[in-house]
């Protein structure tokens, strides 16, 4: 019987309660091999990546013309086969792409986290896209953002193109290949629609719901995590949350306590534990755009709106 005279009733009860298994914690290093007739195979023991029989899945597409599936799905496996052979692990913390420079190739996270931010002039820091396992980057020529990598047990395993040239030739050749080109840019485009909304117009903790479903969402959407999954692993420090969700990291402690102080959700030592969907989705619904809202990875069976036009 544990008791402590400073703790409510409430506090005792939380903390005495046994913590869910880490099926991360014990992970060897990330081995990979290649399944020959599937171009997109790749099997890791790490369960923060993606096997063969996950990637591609038509579930990673957002769609809202199902028509584009199949060249979609082609597409993806046919970049998949310009890029077999050649990963190569990074480092946690490491650059991957240096702001201001050029840069010539295109890169698959096959696991680990990695994030795009541009640093101001006087230390200021946004993060603008995060990366997660199956996330394809398409090169820019020179950008003014960095590309760093934020796993943090374990080195990230990425894959790449031999040179963007190689990947436009096919793009002007193949129809299928443009088609899931394309596609990228307009996913991307669509999520950074979103979270501009949710700067301008989100409270913090209408940010914070968004930014924990988002991540839960795309993980069950690529195969990393079961669709009834409530846990996963996430590699920020409340400092980056703050960078990216545009608030200070104190804001951000204050709101991650009430969540876990009303058991909707707790995150500690790099790990999400949704207690709540229902009401975690209840807090970031004015956000959410059409496909978020009815798509179940995000928000579970229960708050699925009748499908209409985005």
């Amino acid at each position: 019987m544990v008791t402590d005279p400073r703790l409510t009733a409430g506090q005792l009860e939380r903390r005495c309660r046994p913590r869910p298994i880490n099926p991360f914690r014990a992970c060897p290093p990330v081995k990979t091999f290649y399944r020959a007739g599937r171009a997109a195979g790749v099997r890791c023991r790490d369960k923060a990546g993606l096997t063969a029989a996950q990637m591609p899945d038509s579930a990673k597409f957002a769609l809202h013309r199902p028509e584009f599936l199949e060249p979609l799905m082609r597409g993806e496996s046919k970049i998949a086969s310009l890029m077999h052979g050649s990963s190569f692990t990074m480092a946690a913390g490491a650059t991957l792409i240096e702001a201001g420079t050029e840069h010539a190739f295109v890169y698959r996270l096959i696991s680990g986290w990695a994030c795009r931010t541009r640093l101001l002039a006087d230390g200021r820091n946004q993060f603008i896209l995060i990366f997660l396992p199956g996330d394809l980057s398409l090169s820019r020529a020179c950008s003014c953002s960095s590309i760093r990598i934020r796993s943090r047990r374990f080195p990230a395993l990425l894959r790449s193109a031999p040179h963007y040239k190689t990947l436009y030739e096919a793009y002007a050749a193949d129809s299928d290949i443009a088609t899931r080109c394309i596609w990228q840019v307009m996913e991307e485009e669509r999520r950074l629609h979103s979270w501009v909304v949710g700067l301008g117009q989100g409270s913090a903790d209408e940010r914070l719901a968004l930014l924990l479903l988002d991540f839960r969402g795309r993980l069950i959407s690529s195969g990393v995590i079961d669709s009834s999954s409530l846990v996963y692993e996430m590699p920020l420090t409340q400092s980056q949350l703050a960078d990216h969700l545009g608030i200070t990291a104190v804001h951000v402690n204050r709101v991650l306590r009430e969540f876990r102080d009303n058991r909707i959700v707790t995150v500690r030592d790099g790990q999400v534990t949704i207690s709540d969907l229902d009401r975690l989705a209840d807090r970031a619904t004015p956000l959410l755009d059409t496909y978020e809202r009815t798509n179940p990875a995000y928000v579970g069976c229960h708050h699925q709106e009748p499908n209409r036009a985005k």
